[in-house]
């Protein structure tokens, strides 16, 4: 953990403007175990950033952890971001609206035609609360041999829409 926070405070001084604390191996833990082992040394690193930057925004993500998000509204970071195995409206309601949240559209979409990308931002950002209300990401990297075009549709739907009441 020390050398995580220590590594996250190099990159900040590099240039960073937001650092994500990525837990890649949540999806192997029992909410017990992320308790007892993965969660005290991610608020470790977290703190180490926060205690130096306290001004540069953190994102906490547990790859595979939606299955205990109620865990995780004590981080200690800026910004909780959910993988795509949780609904939106679920994380949302789960993490209550005032913790910022990130995430959470399934990558596989972006192997879909132009419209169904479309659907997927508006619906993702509708049942985070609406635009501004959080931040628009995929709920886990982009998939090797995604079409580029894809992601560009992903990122100009996520610019042009305004929220279902616009």
């Amino acid at each position: 953990a020390q050398m995580i926070g220590d590594y996250g405070c190099h990159q900040i001084e590099c240039g960073a403007q937001v650092i994500q604390v990525f837990e890649s191996w949540a999806h192997q833990l029992s909410p017990t175990g992320f308790e007892k082992f993965a969660k005290p040394a991610a608020q470790k690193a977290i703190k180490i950033i926060k205690d130096k930057h306290p001004d540069v925004p953190v994102i906490y993500f547990a790859n595979g952890g939606s299955s205990y998000l109620e865990l995780q509204r004590d981080m200690g970071c800026d910004m909780i971001a959910v993988d795509w195995s949780v609904d939106m409206a679920e994380a949302r309601k789960i993490l209550g609206p005032d913790v910022p949240i990130s995430g959470n559209i399934d990558p596989t979409i972006l192997f879909g035609t132009k419209e169904q990308i479309e659907q997927a931002v508006r619906d993702c950002i509708d049942k985070a609360g609406g635009p501004g209300k959080h931040l628009l990401n995929l709920g886990h990297g982009v998939m090797q041999g995604t079409p580029e075009e894809a992601v560009g549709w992903l990122v100009d739907e996520c610019k042009r829409y305004k929220g279902k009441d616009a």
